[in-house]
C-alpha cells in the first residue's frame, strides 16, 4: 500500500455512537475524528465499501449525524469511516467540533 498524507488532522476522542447498516443497529464508540474520516469500534461489523449513516453524541449532549461508507475493518469490530454526504449544517457543527479539539490538550479521558 502507497504512503499518503491525510488531507485533515485526526483528533482522539472518546464518544458513543449509534451506527445503521441497512436494517441492522450497532452501538460503539467514536476513537477519533476528522473533517473526512472517523474510526470507531462497535458491536455490529461492517465490511469494507458498506454504508453506513452515523449519529455521535459529542460534548454538550450534541449530536452529528451524517452518512458513511466503511473503508476496511480490523478484528471485525474496530473500522474506518468516511465522510460520503453530510449536510451543510451538520458539516457546519462538526467543524465548530473540531476547531474547539484543536485548541484542547489531545488528553482523552474514556
Amino acid at each position: 500500500m502507497p504512503f499518503s498524507i491525510r488531507p485533515h488532522r485526526r483528533f482522539p476522542v472518546f464518544c458513543p455512537v449509534t451506527y445503521h447498516a441497512g436494517l441492522h443497529e450497532g452501538q460503539g464508540t467514536i476513537w477519533n475524528v476528522s473533517l473526512n474520516g472517523w474510526r470507531l469500534s462497535g458491536n455490529l461489523p461492517m465490511r469494507s465499501g458498506e454504508t453506513v449513516s452515523l449519529t455521535v453524541k459529542i460534548q454538550n449532549e450534541q449530536r452529528i449525524a451524517a452518512l458513511k461508507r466503511s473503508c476496511g475493518s480490523r478484528a471485525g469490530e474496530e473500522f474506518a469511516v468516511e465522510n460520503v454526504m453530510i449536510e451543510p449544517h451538520t458539516h457546519a457543527r462538526l467543524l465548530h467540533y473540531v476547531e474547539r479539539l484543536v485548541q484542547e490538550p489531545t488528553e482523552v479521558n474514556p
